[in-house]
């Protein structure tokens, strides 16, 4: 038992607290549940080493509130974004900020099980950020220049609709490029490709 890997889930729905502790659990890992994040807050300094998985709309405090309380204190645990389908300008703010990951709700087991092995890389430290920094320069080199602007909009955490008149193009024409960029960079996942954008230096907002 000393072994399992621990989760921190906090999720204000408790069918969601319910279902995904019992997959995570079955799943080999230790689970400790909070209602929201005023509740993991209070000890969240003596949290023990783990991942959180976390909801972005709760009461009281959201996702994004909680992640910035968690730095303010120091508490460097990886954290996994939990987004409803209408939140992935909030998801994009979340990764900025620190996030390893953003899962939309339904999600599948496949997809948050990589995640939290993502989080566990990072908080064993496997992963070498110049390394990966590099690599990420690397793939970005396929892309055409309009490619590139059209990423660096997404992880700004723009709409296809405000790309599309910053560059003087059609919607339509974002979606394209965007589908060409996701298999240029041979990503599965928007979040995939936004881990990679990021890691190169793109999303900053530009200078005033």
């Amino acid at each position: 038992m000393a072994d399992k890997r621990l989760i921190h889930l906090i999720d204000d729905e408790e069918s969601i607290r319910r279902s995904a502790g019992f997959m995570l659990k079955t799943s080999g890992f230790l689970v400790q549940t909070y209602a929201n994040g005023v509740e993991f807050l209070r000890n969240a300094r003596h949290a023990a080493p783990g991942c959180i998985l976390l909801d972005v709309r709760m009461p009281q405090m959201d996702g994004l509130e909680v992640q910035e309380r968690l730095h303010e204190a120091g508490v460097t645990l990886p954290v996994i974004i939990l987004t409803g389908h209408g939140d992935i300008g909030i998801a994009v703010r979340a990764m900025k900020a620190g996030a390893i990951e953003f899962i939309e709700k339904p999600f599948e087991k496949a997809a948050l099980l990589a995640a939290i092995e993502a989080a566990f890389a990072r908080l064993e430290h496997r992963d070498d950020v110049e390394q990966v920094e590099r690599e990420a320069d690397v793939r970005l080199a396929v892309l055409t220049p309009r490619e590139r602007e059209v990423l660096d909009g997404l992880a700004r955490g723009l709409p296809n609709k405000t790309i599309a008149y910053d560059l003087g193009i059609s919607a339509r024409t974002v979606e394209v490029h965007r589908a060409n960029l996701m298999t240029k960079l041979d990503v599965r996942s928007f979040s995939d490709a936004l881990r990679v954008a990021f890691a190169a230096g793109l999303g900053r907002e530009p200078a005033s």
